[in-house]
């Protein structure tokens, strides 16, 4: 039997590279700026026949958003969940982070300035997925307090620390330039981790246990939009 419309691979496909050049057009012109015969004109299709792809523009830009979040918090819930010091995962949540921005710099930017123009339910949904990422980042900090190696402090003050020095990246980042994501995951949580260790305390070495996950665990990727697959010979 065939498929119903519109649930095809191509369409996913065509789908798909509409949601991407909407981002590139909102990042460069602004989401109120930019029509939907500006993005019809760039993707080489009418009015009706982009209709049938998006449903609508505020729903382009909540698939914008999804193309974000989705992923990450799923990635994100994976790392939390690594039988790992926390400290450890907070590195491997930083670069899994930083990853999806230089991935995705045009719906970042669009996630960051637009996602006001959503209301109601889909603003609620995005505003919740938001929260679940900071209450997994606040979590793991918690677990360091709580075993002596971070200093006791706000868990929401230390949450905004880190989510402040990551979540701009994207104003300068560029792909291909003189630093990746694995490279300014290193200096902002070797950044974060003295300033927010106990006094006294010893941190693990968590650059050599990063290298060593990504190392032995290729088939646990920290790109977000790669798949994990767990290799049961992993030690």
């Amino acid at each position: 039997m065939p498929r119903p419309p519109g649930h095809g691979p191509d369409y996913q496909v065509r789908r798909q590279k509409i949601i991407d050049t909407a981002a590139e057009l909102f990042a460069r012109r602004g989401y109120a700026a930019t029509s939907v015969n500006d993005l019809g004109r760039a993707v080489g299709l009418a009015k009706g026949a982009l209709y049938y792809y998006i449903g609508s523009k505020e729903n382009l830009l909540i698939e914008i958003q999804s193309r974000v979040m989705s992923p990450l918090l799923s990635r994100a819930r994976e790392i939390v969940s690594l039988d790992a010091d926390p400290l450890v995962r907070l590195r491997l949540l930083s670069e899994s982070l930083l990853t999806t921005i230089f991935h995705r710099l045009d719906h970042i930017w669009v996630y960051e300035h637009d996602y006001r123009s959503l209301s109601g339910p889909e603003l609620k949904t995005l505003l919740g997925q938001r929260a679940e990422f900071e209450r997994l980042v606040r979590g793991l900090l918690t677990e360091a307090v709580e075993q002596g190696t971070f200093r006791a402090m706000p868990p929401r003050l230390a949450t905004l620390q880190f989510l402040n020095l990551h979540n701009h990246t994207y104003q300068w980042a560029k792909p291909g330039g003189r630093w990746d994501a694995a490279q300014l995951s290193r200096e902002y949580c070797d950044t974060l981790l003295r300033g927010f260790g106990a006094p006294g305390a010893v941190l693990p070495d968590v650059e050599e246990q990063a290298a060593a996950f990504k190392r032995d665990r290729p088939d646990l990727p920290l790109d977000p939009e790669a798949e994990w697959r767990s290799d049961p010979l992993a030690s």
